[in-house]
């Protein structure tokens, strides 16, 4: 019998490094039991797109403020999911909040990657830079990257895989943040995705 594969949706805001790691890991078989089916970005223009061009995936620009608001942003969302089958929602660098009518309705189904080890610097106003300036202005000698299930409360969702990256002297939020995503996020995402794709398939 044929393994059955989960098809994943990845959501993002940017350049998706963390959606390459993914793809990456799909081709180097360290994921085998899901596949990335579609892509969806709530900005125009990012290099996510190319991304998806590249490994022939469909995407989809869902933009917030020409549907009308979060309601309507969620209801084009759902409706590209279910034509997708999509079995596991991917955040990666996707910079929108989702409300807990959306999260509700995918529970354990969507996982998100963050740039600290959780319960640090994360929340509500910590993504992107602002994690790592807030890492380094605290002092912590240790930061990392934490991929959990994604909840109604903003980082607060179930932890799966954290990975700890030393802070060095000298570091730039800039430097750091790279250091975090080389060193943790490109590792553990892919890692996670794995878990909770086969897992999935196993209830299914």
């Amino acid at each position: 019998m044929a393994k059955k594969i989960a098809n994943i949706a990845v959501l993002v805001s940017g350049g998706g490094t963390n959606l390459q790691a993914i793809l990456d890991a799909i081709d180097n078989g360290i994921i085998t039991s899901g596949k990335v089916t579609l892509v969806v970005a709530n900005k125009s223009g990012v290099y996510s797109l190319e991304r998806a061009k590249n490994h022939n995936i469909e995407s989809l620009v869902l933009l917030k403020k020409q549907l009308g608001g979060q309601e309507a942003f969620e209801d084009a969302l759902i409706a590209a999911l279910k034509e997708h089958d999509i079995d596991l929602i991917v955040l990666a660098g996707f910079l929108a909040i989702l409300s807990e009518r959306f999260t509700s309705l995918y529970r354990n189904r969507i996982i998100n990657v963050h740039p600290s080890l959780i319960p640090s610097f994360c929340g509500n106003g910590y993504y992107g830079l602002k994690v790592h300036e807030a890492a380094l202005n605290y002092g912590v000698k240790v930061t990392g990257a934490t991929v959990h299930f994604v909840n109604e409360v903003t980082d607060g969702g179930k932890i799966i895989l954290q990975k700890a990256v030393e802070i060095q002297d000298g570091d730039t939020p800039e430097i750091l943040q790279r250091r975090v995503m080389e060193q943790a996020e490109w590792i553990i995402l892919p890692k996670a995705v794995e878990i909770v794709s086969k897992q999935l398939m196993e209830d299914k």
